[in-house]
Order: structure tokens, then C-alpha cells, then sequence
């Protein structure tokens, strides 16, 4: 099922190899013997130039004035630089521990293959490592060439326990590159026009290909315009067709123009349930070479295949398109936090309840940029659902991974999902072999961890998460004073400010001729939606349950409520029908409305209009209840002000009290048939009923159906019709796809460092300003920038879609950058929304304008910010927009670590204050003048260097500037990730 040619979806090749190395295989055989060993690391050795290599992984005392030298040289002579590339790649054609690759058996007789094997190294400290270091060591030692990586990089990784407190810098190459279609689109438009800038640069235009596997899953594209039908969900894929024909076509050329792209057409599933159950292979079996699996993708909850045992994390999308091109990673090695688990979860705990719990604890202990590993004896009670639940949820709490190793229930979840016992058996005897495997029948030796956390299962109790926060979690028990305390308390993220003597305020209206009323914290959206729910059978079959239960006793849901199921795979659809509760489930308003994202990324569709207008013109906090992973304000729906996470049965019991203004323990959710009271207790299953349920509906013949058909398509998608050219005809007309401007008038030079001088103050903010902030992903407001153009363009309003569809057009997505209508800017002075104060003039205008007012001016600008900056969604968009509109640097407190990165690969300086200091202790307004003062040579600029900031009314101040490691420099100095792989791929030989 996973070799090669069974991926039978869209590719330019007629075998969709798992690795680059058979495109190399000719350069293999002309420079070396056409050994297994020498071709893979040939194969690695891409010519993306020596500068990458220096840059990367020089080391010593005279690393910085070797640098510079380097930089400078090769920037001036690129015959030089030819020469030293030849040089380094006849040095990188071996790889060094080429000793220690050795042969798996089968029990039967023969191999599986070869492996690098790390017991082989004979080296004790490799026993004490957290299995999620051993991952990036291995790939290391496989990959390893002493050229992109070198023995000093393997020996930093080995010596984990003392280097990674020093914040070392290594290189990691994925296994391959996961996008949706949100990310993949704006991915592949990237590619596409790097393809015609190496064309103007007089290169070779495919040398711009995917040298890893790169798997693309649309999903994120389906929005619930029809609910409780049972026509919903064909009836929403049409309209999704219908929106976005072009960007889809566009992806569908992207699959035949590029190598070793998978695309997995619209109503399969999300993206990170498909990777779970049918993408992730755990171990690689690639022409006879085993290694492991590991992906990197452009959203923010590809961590969710951590729960696999894969080692995977979200990465901005300029990031993914240079690893997609060969570049290697460049990381901070990570310390680990160890989280033993222990016990068992209490009688009617769900999964939900427990990640909701993690979360919070793992962000009061701080885990930013590190890995969690999970481990003890608490692990056994924890099915892989439950496991890849806590998974997906890493960028909540913060980690780059929440890890857990391979271990019996992994296999077990390996057969249930369709992998052939073969492949299973290889995947066991592989780790066994390389002591990746973790078998709890066996005594554990002692690993060794940067930090330690403890959690007894049997203390979580039922509880949600909001109003505004994914980590404000709220025992359900308290949830009523907690609800109530935040419409006392001040506007911010646990408050509303509603005065007391409207608290109680009912509103009714008339809704399709029936009296309907709502009031502070009614629940107008309960939707079922989200990879991190929808993945388990457990939760999801338990909302089946409550919602029969409360079907027998006479319950039900108020038609004005919007109710929706949106699965993250087929397969979901098939245990519910299976069991029988889907027909309870539509009985109750949650009919089948998409397999997509949905409500979770802001697709959550039209509120009825007289829903909407009691909403509007009352001024009522409305809420919405999803079994999502993020509920930022702003997000879910413009007119939800309070949104909480909860789990898929709980999801069904708030819609049926129609209020989060209740004490489940003490009040109805509603009266049933018979006249009598009923309670959350009467409707609510036990562990045992659900388990029961699950080990009869969820059979391993419903993955494997799924997912053959998954590669076929659907009629829609097979009838699109796109070119077979390799170059991409750009339509000027079109509102979807774009030309960039990235590579206008781009040269063989890099145009070398910039600082800022005299520069405006574009916005000032305080903390947890998210991605959804700065490029909303959901609906494009009447009145913004982005509506004026796309109406100008002759698209009605119906029409628009959302922002996230067209990130593939620079124009809207530039005119889309800070419009969340949600934004709280302190040049407005309290006033909330998408606007700013052109400070020269004072005329207050939207984001936008007010940029390109300064643009035409001649002026840069910059962003002051307080902490977790670009917290959320991993978002290119987020750094794209505003280099777009001439911000120049951003000041802040902290950030959040993709955005960080996607902001230097845009070429944006970022910066933090010093520990106890921001804009308002240094008594910054925003209406100062701000000039930063950096070197004009690279060579004078090191990783997280101080640096001055002065203002033009006498202010000055020192940040640190947070390029954090050498290559993020070079790409600074190229004027980004994009330009930097453009003129090394341009100057490479074929």
C-alpha cells in the first residue's frame, strides 16, 4: 500500500518515488559507484551551492570572519563559486558512516532491506536520548555528507544532553512536505513563478521540482452555505466547485507540471485524519533503503501525526517550498519535556477534556520551540485517536512536537487502518532494530529529559476551553460563574464588558415564522468539525450517543441554532452509519454537511439573516460551540464574540441547551416527552457503552475502501481540464491566481542588509496579536479594500468567498493583511477594527490604504507589538502581507516561532524588546519616527545581536535582533528564503 506506485493520484511521473535519490541516479553513477549508499547521498548533495553550505554549517573560532569572506567572495565570483561547488561535491559523494548500514532479516528468511543503524555506533549516550532526538539523528547520520551535514552536526545531536542548553544550530531534511490547499495554492503559485524567474535569469526553468514527496490535501476549501439537509453535503461541494474551479484547476496543472506531487482532491477528508490513517508510512522502504518517516507541512497541526509516532511539525510555506527544493532545515536543538502519564481516565473524561488539560499545563510550564515526549505508564490506557487528539494540538500549547513513540497500540492502529502485516511487520522490526520501539513489557531504560511533568489521568474532569483563548480552560462544572464573570469582566480575552443591567436583556425575533429568542451566550453555531476530534472514533461516536438518548426522551435542538458535521475522513461516515446513530445525529441537526475544515477555520457559512440582525442590532455575545482546536475572536464567525472548544458529545449537549449560560450539574438541559426534567447525566454515555461501540463500528474494511477510492477522485475533479505545459500562463483578469511581485527585476546580486531609517509606525499592539490578525483566513467584509477591488473587478458580492481561498492572488491577500475586523490597534485609542492613523496627516484609514499612502510617500514603516506575536495558524500570508506593504521591521515582546521564521524569509527584520521592557514602558506611542541601525555587511551581523533603536524625539533603545541562525542571515541578506534558492539553483551546474 505504500510503495510507490500504488499512489494512484495526479503526478507527472508514472512511479512516485518516496525519496529523490532515483532522480540522481545518473549523477550517482557518473561521480561514484553505484552504490546503495553513495547514490543516496549524491542524491542529497543537490548543487543549491556552496554558499548553503558554508553558510550552514561552518563551525570554530573563526566562523564569523570565514563567513564573511565566503559571503563576499562567492557574491562576486561565481566562477569561483563553480569551481568550489564541483570541489564539495566530489568531498560530500560518501557518507562518512556508511560502516554502520546494515541489513534487516525477515523472520521468514531474506531482508527488508538496510538501515543505519545507531546501536551499531556503540555509543551510551544514545540510549539516554529522548526517542524524538533520535529521530533527527538518524536522519542526520543517513544524510550526512560533510557537506549540507556534516559529522560535527551528528556529534552536536549525540551529545544531546550537553549541547542543546547552548542552543546549537542543526540541519534536518524532512522525509517529505505536507500542504491543504489554503497553503498549497499560494505553495505552488510560488513555484510556478520561481520557475519563470530562472527563465528570465537564463537558467533552467526545471531545476524547480520537489525533490521530496510532497502530498497536498484540499480541504480547506468547503464551507457550510447548507445545513441540517440531507443534501448538505452535495450541495456544499457544488457551491465549493463552483467558487473555486480555477483554484483548483491551477492545483491539478501543479500536479502534472511538477514531480513528486500527490494532490488529494476535495471531499476526501482533512488533511492531517488523512495523514494519520492512510499518508504517514512511520517507516520509509525506499529501493531497499528503511528509514524513518518524517514530514514538515504548512499548517500549524501537522503536528497531529506525532500521535504516529512520525516526527513531524508545521512550517511556514516559504519555509516548505525550500525544503520541497532540497534545502536543508535549518533548527535550534530542541530540549525535550518529558510528560509521564499516569492512571487512567475517569468514567465519562473524554479525550477533548484531556488535551483541553494538557494544554493548559504544558502553557503555564512554557514549551516554545521545544519537543514534549510523552511517556509512562499511562500510556496504555491511551488509544492512538486519544494520542494524535493531544498530538494536534501542539501549537495551542505551544511545542514544535507533542511526541509519542511507537509502541503496540500504534501497530495495532497501523492494522486497523489498512497497512498490509508486512508493512507493519517491517515498521516493527525496523524500530526493534534501531531501538526506536517502545514495549512496556520490557524494563525501560532511564531517558533523560530537559524538564519534567506529571499528570495522574484519573484528576481530569469534563471541561471547555474559551472564550477567546484555545488554552483558557473552564471545568464545566464552573462554567456558568465563569461565563458570568466574563460579561463583568473588562473587554480582553476573559471579558465582555456587558453592564449588569443587560445581562438578562432577551431578544426575540421571528425565525421562518416561528417565535425564536436569544440573550447573552446563546449558542447560535454547534459544530462538529476539526482533524483534532473527527480522528476519533471515541468522541465522535460518543456525540452519536447523546444525541440518540436524547432523541428517545423527546430532546431536541432549536431549529435557529446553525448545526453541522464535518468528518475528517470517509471513514468516519461509515462507523456512524455502521452503529446506527447518524440518524440520530440528523434527527438532531447534525446532518453530514462536507469532509473539510469548516467551522473551524472560519468556513461556519451564513448565520440565517434574522438570526444575524438579532444578533447585530442588540448587540448580544453570542456564542458558538465547535469541537475545533482554535477559537480566537474573530474567527469562527463575525458575529460569535465568544466561541469555546469543547468535545464532539459536549458539542451536541450545548446545542441542545442552546446556551453556555448553564450548570450541567444543576440544570436542565431541557424536559423531556414525559414532562420531566433532563439532565446532561441522562443523556451522557459511559466509557463502557462507548468502547463497545467502537469495537463493533470501526472495522479495518472501512479504511481500506476509503482510501481506494480516494485515489480515483470524484466526477467533478476528474472533469476539471488544465494544460500540460510546464510554465504557467498567468491570467491578468483573474481574482484567484496571481502573478507575485517577489521576483521583479531580481538579479544575480543579493541586495545585501538593510536597516531602517526614519520609518512610521504602520500599527501598535499589545499581546496574542494571532496569524488570523495579521491575514484573516474567513470572510471578505463588505466594505474593505479586498471587496472594492474584487468589486471592481466585476465579482458580486455572493461571490467573494473567503481569504484563504484567494491567497493565490498577492492583490487580495495584500489588501486582506490586517483586516480582521476584531483588531485592536492603540493608534484608534479603543476603537476595534481594521483601520490605523496615518500619522503625518492624522486621517484615520483602512490598514491598506494607509500603507500605500506611505509607499507613494517614500516612507518605510514598521509593527510595535507586545507578546506572542503570529500566535495560531501557520500562515505565510502573515509575512507575505506585510512586506507587501512595506513594513520594514517589527518590534515585539515575543513571537510565535513559525511566524518568526516566515517573517526574516520575507525579509523583515524581527525584533524583541529586552526582558521587561515594550513599547509602553519606554513610553512609545506609535506616533514617533523609528530608525534601526544594522550593518550594511552581512558580515558584521550575527545571530541575535543587539541592536539600537532610536526614535526622532530623542528616544533610544536596544532590541535583539532575531535572526537566529546563520542561513536565516544569508536569507536576510538575499532579501529572502525565496531569492536565495533562486540564485543558487541558477548559478548550480545541471
Amino acid at each position: 500500500m505504500y510503495k510507490a506506485a500504488s499512489f494512484g493520484l495526479l503526478r507527472s511521473t508514472p512511479l512516485r518515488s518516496s525519496s529523490p535519490s532515483s532522480l540522481f541516479k545518473p549523477l550517482a553513477s557518473s561521480r561514484i559507484s553505484a552504490s546503495l549508499v553513495g547514490s543516496r547521498s549524491v542524491a542529497f548533495v543537490r548543487p543549491l551551492s556552496v554558499l548553503s553550505g558554508s553558510l550552514r554549517y561552518s563551525c570554530g573560532s573563526d566562523r564569523r570572519s570565514s563567513l564573511g569572506s565566503v559571503r563576499a567572495w562567492i557574491g562576486e565570483k561565481p566562477a569561483v563559486a563553480d569551481r568550489f561547488e564541483r570541489k564539495f561535491a566530489t568531498m560530500a559523494a560518501e557518507n562518512p558512516f556508511k560502516g554502520i548500514l546494515t541489513s534487516l532479516p525477515k523472520q521468514g528468511g531474506g531482508e527488508f532491506g538496510k538501515y543505519f543503524s545507531l546501536p551499531a555506533l556503540n555509543d551510551p549516550r544514545i540510549d539516554k536520548l529522548p526517542y524524538s532526538i533520535r529521530i533527527l539523528l538518524e536522519s542526520a547520520i543517513r544524510n550526512c555528507d560533510n557537506f549540507q551535514v556534516t559529522k560535527n552536526d551528528v556529534e552536536k545531536i549525540i551529545d544531546w544532553e550537553n549541547t542543546a542548553p547552548k542552543l546549537v544550530e542543526i540541519p534536518f531534511k524532512p522525509a517529505r512536505v505536507l500542504l491543504q490547499d489554503f497553503t498549497g495554492v499560494p505553495a505552488v503559485v510560488d513555484l510556478a513563478c520561481m520557475r519563470d524567474a530562472m527563465n528570465k535569469l537564463g537558467s533552467d526553468s526545471n531545476k524547480i521540482n520537489p525533490l521530496v514527496p510532497v502530498d497536498l490535501v484540499i480541504d480547506h476549501s468547503v464551507q457550510v452555505d447548507v445545513a441540517k439537509s440531507e443534501n448538505a453535503v452535495q450541495a456544499n461541494m457544488e457551491l465549493e466547485f463552483k467558487r473555486n474551479k480555477e483554484r483548483f484547476a491551477f492545483l491539478k496543472w501543479g500536479s502534472t507540471a511538477f514531480r513528486n506531487m500527490l494532490v488529494v482532491p476535495p471531499g476526501s477528508g482533512i488533511v492531517h485524519q488523512v495523514n494519520l490513517e492512510y499518508l504517514g508510512r512511520v517507516v520509509f522502504n525506499t529501493e531497499g533503503l528503511l528509514y524513518l518517516d518524517s514530514v514538515v507541512g504548512t499548517d500549524s497541526h501537522t503536528t497531529m501525526i506525532d500521535g504516529l509516532g512520525v516526527a513531524g511539525w508545521g512550517v511556514g510555506g516559504i519555509e516548505a517550498e525550500a525544503a520541497m527544493l532540497g534545502q536543508p532545515m535549518s533548527m535550534v536543538l530542541p530540549g525535550v519535556v518529558g510528560f509521564k502519564l499516569n492512571g487512567k481516565l475517569k468514567n465519562g473524561v473524554t479525550a477533548t477534556d484531556l488535551v483541553l488539560t494538557v494544554t493548559q499545563m504544558l502553557r503555564k510550564h512554557g514549551v516554545v520551540g521545544k519537543f514534549v515526549e510523552f511517556y509512562g505508564e499511562g500510556m496504555g490506557e491511551l488509544s492512538l485517536a486519544d494520542r494524535a487528539t493531544i498530538a494536534n494540538m501542539s501549537p495551542e500549547y505551544g511545542a514544535t512536537m507533542g511526541f509519542f513513540p511507537v509502541d503496540h497500540v500504534t501497530l495495532q492502529y497501523l492494522k486497523l487502518t489498512g497497512r498490509s502485516d508486512e508493512t507493519v511487520s517491517m515498521i516493527e522490526s525496523y524500530l526493534r532494530a534501531n531501538k526506536m520501539f517502545v514495549d512496556y513489557n520490557e524494563p525501560q531504560a532511564e531517558r533523560v529529559y530537559s524538564s519534567y511533568l506529571e499528570l495522574d489521568l484519573a484528576s481530569v474532569e469534563p471541561c471547555i476551553s474559551g472564550p477567546k483563548r484555545p488554552h483558557d480552560r473552564v471545568p464545566l462544572k464552573e462554567m456558568k460563574a465563569d461565563w458570568h464573570s466574563c460579561l463583568d469582566n473588562k473587554v480582553g480575552f476573559k471579558g465582555f464588558a456587558v453592564p449588569k443591567e443587560v445581562q438578562d436583556k432577551v431578544v426575540k425575533f421571528d425565525f421562518e415564522g416561528q417565535q425564536a429568542e436569544i440573550k447573552h451566550g446563546s449558542v447560535v453555531i454547534a459544530a462538529i468539525t476539526s482533524c483534532t476530534n473527527t480522528s476519533n472514533p471515541s468522541v465522535m461516536l460518543g456525540a452519536g450517543l447523546v444525541a440518540k438518548k436524547a432523541t428517545e426522551l423527546g430532546l431536541q435542538v432549536k431549529p435557529w441554532i446553525k448545526t453541522s458535521l464535518a468528518p475528517g475522513s470517509g471513514v468516519v461516515t461509515k462507523y456512524l452509519l455502521q452503529s446506527g446513530l447518524q440518524g440520530y445525529l440528523n434527527k438532531q441537526g447534525f446532518h453530514l454537511v462536507g469532509y473539510g475544515c469548516t467551522t473551524c477555520i472560519g468556513n461556519s457559512g451564513d448565520l440565517h439573516e434574522s438570526v444575524g440582525a438579532a444578533i447585530s442590532e442588540n448587540d448580544i455575545v453570542a456564542a458558538a460551540v465547535l469541537s475545533g482546536n482554535r477559537n480566537f475572536e474573530g474567527r469562527v464567525h463575525p458575529l460569535t464574540r465568544a466561541n469555546y472548544l469543547a468535545s464532539p458529545p459536549l458539542v451536541v449537549a450545548y446545542a441542545l441547551a442552546g446556551t453556555v449560560d448553564i450548570d450541567f450539574e444543576t440544570e436542565p438541559i431541557g424536559v423531556g416527552k414525559d414532562g420531566k426534567n433532563v439532565y446532561l447525566r441522562d443523556i451522557w454515555p459511559s466509557s463502557e457503552e462507548i468502547a463497545e461501540t467502537v469495537q463493533s463500528s470501526v472495522l479495518p474494511d472501512m479504511f481500506k475502501s476509503t482510501y481506494e477510492a480516494i485515489t480515483k477522485g470524484n466526477p467533478m475533479w476528474n472533469n476539471l481540464t488544465v494544460p500540460t505545459t510546464s510554465l504557467y500562463t498567468w491570467d491578468p483578469e483573474s481574482t484567484y491566481i496571481h502573478e507575485p511581485p517577489y521576483f521583479k527585476d531580481m538579479t544575480m546580486s543579493p541586495p545585501g542588509p538593510h536597516g531602517v531609517k526614519d520609518a512610521y509606525c504602520l500599527l501598535n499592539f499589545g499581546d496574542s496579536i494571532t496569524t488570523d490578525h495579521i491575514s484573516p483566513a474567513g470572510s471578505i467584509h463588505k466594505d474593505s479594500p479586498a471587496a472594492k477591488y474584487l468589486m471592481e473587478r466585476g465579482v458580486d458580492r455572493k461571490d467573494f468567498n473567503s481569504y484563504g481561498s484567494r491567497r493565490g492572488n498577492d492583490e487580495v491577500m495584500a489588501r486582506g493583511t490586517f483586516a480582521n475586523i476584531r483588531l485592536v490597534n492603540k493608534l484608534l485609542n479603543g476603537e476595534v477594527g481594521p483601520k490605523t492613523v496615518h500619522i503625518p496627516t492624522g486621517e484615520k484609514l483602512y490598514v491598506f490604504d494607509a500603507a500605500m499612502k506611505y509607499k507613494s510617500e517614500g516612507y518605510d514603516t514598521i509593527v510595535l507589538a507586545g507578546a506572542e506575536y503570529g500566535s495560531g495558524s501557520s500562515r505565510d500570508w502573515a509575512a507575505k502581507g506585510p512586506m507587501l506593504l512595506g513594513v520594514k521591521a517589527v518590534i515585539a515582546k515575543s513571537f510565535e516561532r513559525i511566524h518568526r521564521s516566515n517573517l526574516v524569509g520575507m525579509g523583515i527584520i524581527p525584533l524583541c524588546f529586552k526582558q521587561g521592557e515594550d513599547a509602553d514602558s519606554l513610553g512609545l506611542t506609535g506616533h514617533e519616527r523609528y530608525s534601526i541601525d544594522l550593518p550594511t555587511n552581512i558580515s558584521d551581523i550575527r545571530p541575535g545581536q543587539d541592536v539600537t533603536v532610536t526614535t526622532d524625539n530623542g528616544k533610544s533603545f536596544t532590541c535583539t535582533v532575531r535572526f537566529d541562525t546563520e542561513v536565516e542571515l544569508a536569507y536576510f541578506n538575499h532579501g529572502g528564503i525565496l531569492p536565495f534558492v533562486i540564485r543558487n539553483l541558477a548559478s548550480s551546474q545541471n
